[in-house]
């Protein structure tokens, strides 16, 4: 398999494309090291006074840093689109990210460090969310807009393959050696605490060429009036959202199947273990897998996207994804299970990475940001959503199967409203706008 070619725009090289890829690769070593595979559970097992507390509190500090990037993302976008000044605060937001990462090396395992993992956790994750408004409102800029989800395809293979590789990288240098090396201190739960550092670096090493290579779209314009017209660019932005059915029942639709993913990572592996006794490790092993196919189905669909549209792409992904959740959740044979879990991996990258490709289709040049302040706000507003019917429905039957369907009712809702949306009009097969 050849890598797929892309026609650049005149005003943006191939060093700019590589440029906006990699960050994707960065930034893929937070979400796999810090919120999935090693610092939560650590903060969990080693930091809270018992496990139970400590999900409780880290999911509460996630759900602070979901109402900050709400209130922040769409004005920092209508802000930026106005300064031209996306790059600078692009990379502003990533250098918030890195440091909270790094600081997270100073939480000891004792409860004292509690509200300081939390606290570098919780802007650790802010930074990340933000930053990810300037990114992907880049991204229209770079390409012909006919290769915009080849593109946003790649990158998004690019950010699992480079989250993987760095947890690799923590594993095999850091948390697995005994005795570990460097000389870190078992006892003080070092060889963990360092993957924080490692994770910080590669966000910093990978990370700042997108500062630099990426050209600026727009005249640059003093901070003043950029707050003065952002400010007003933002009203307009969200009376626009409002009136436009397509893009308000877009963000709706999303609202609710990012709801049914989330929910997926957050309680799949919990699912794994009580339903067919997979242990810690096996857990472990589950997920990285899961990444792996995750990444390989976006890489794949980076040849097709552009010639079936996204909203469609997004639209089979969501089709196979409940498909795959139903079997999942009617079988009890554990080779089953590996087998339909992995194939879910891999339409749940281009479920996400083909959104962000319509979105990009959808926004107006002049308020990019602005618009990817409203995606991401759509990604995090009601976070809480599918881990709460998740609970209630496992209380009311007494069934954790029954619970997991209801991931499966998010994504078939989030795609039945989808199915509604006219494609953009550049896209195969489109309705128009």
């Amino acid at each position: 398999m050849t890598a797929p070619q892309l026609e650049t725009m005149p005003q943006a090289g191939k060093r700019a494309i590589a440029a906006w890829v990699l960050y994707d690769w960065a930034y893929g070593a937070f979400n796999t090291v810090v919120t999935t595979f090693v610092f939560a559970t650590y903060f969990t097992q080693k930091v809270a006074a018992d496990p139970a507390s400590g999900a409780s509190q880290w999911a509460a500090m996630q759900a602070i840093a979901g109402f900050c990037i709400a209130m922040l993302s769409v004005p920092l976008g209508a802000v930026a689109d106005r300064a031209g000044r996306r790059r600078q605060m692009l990379g502003l937001a990533t250098l918030v990210m890195a440091l909270a990462t790094l600081g997270l090396w100073f939480v000891r395992p004792v409860t004292d460090d509690v509200t300081l993992a939390l606290v570098l956790a919780g802007i650790a994750s802010v930074g990340f969310e933000v930053a990810t408004v300037f990114y992907n409102a880049m991204l229209p800029g770079l390409v012909e807009r006919r290769h915009i989800g080849r593109l946003s395809m790649l990158a998004w293979g690019a950010g699992y393959a480079g989250g993987l590789i760095c947890l690799g990288l923590c594993l095999v240098l850091l948390v697995f050696p005994d005795p570990p090396h460097f000389g870190l201190d078992r006892a003080q739960s070092e060889q963990v605490r360092a993957t924080a550092l490692l994770a910080g670096g590669w966000v910093l090493l990978f990370g700042w060429p997108v500062a630099v290579f990426v050209p600026e779209r727009g005249g640059r314009r003093g901070w003043r009036q950029a707050l003065a017209e952002g400010t007003a660019e933002l009203r307009q932005v969200l009376r626009d959202a409002w009136r436009q059915a397509a893009l308000r029942q877009f963000l709706i639709a999303r609202l609710l199947y990012m709801d049914g993913l989330t929910t997926l990572f957050a309680f799949g592996g919990i699912y794994a273990a009580g339903q067919f006794g997979l242990s810690a490790t096996e857990v472990l092993i589950f997920g990285i897998g899961l990444n792996v196919t995750a990444g390989l189905g976006a890489l794949g669909f980076a040849f097709i996207e552009d010639r079936i549209g996204a909203k469609t792409t997004v639209l089979v992904s969501l089709a196979a994804l409940a498909l795959l959740g139903m079997a999942l959740l009617l079988t009890h044979d554990r080779t089953a299970f590996w087998v339909l879990g992995h194939a879910v991996g891999i339409f749940v990258g281009p479920a996400q990475a083909a959104s962000r490709s319509l979105m990009a289709r959808m926004a107006p040049p002049e308020a990019r940001a602005a618009y990817f302040g409203l995606f991401a706000l759509s990604g995090r507003v009601t976070g809480f959503l599918g881990p709460l019917l998740l609970s209630l429905a496992t209380a009311a039957f007494a069934s954790q199967r029954a619970g997991m369907a209801v991931i499966v009712v998010l994504l078939v809702t989030g795609a039945l409203l989808l199915r509604r949306v006219p494609s953009p009009a550049a896209e195969p097969g489109a309705a128009g706008a």
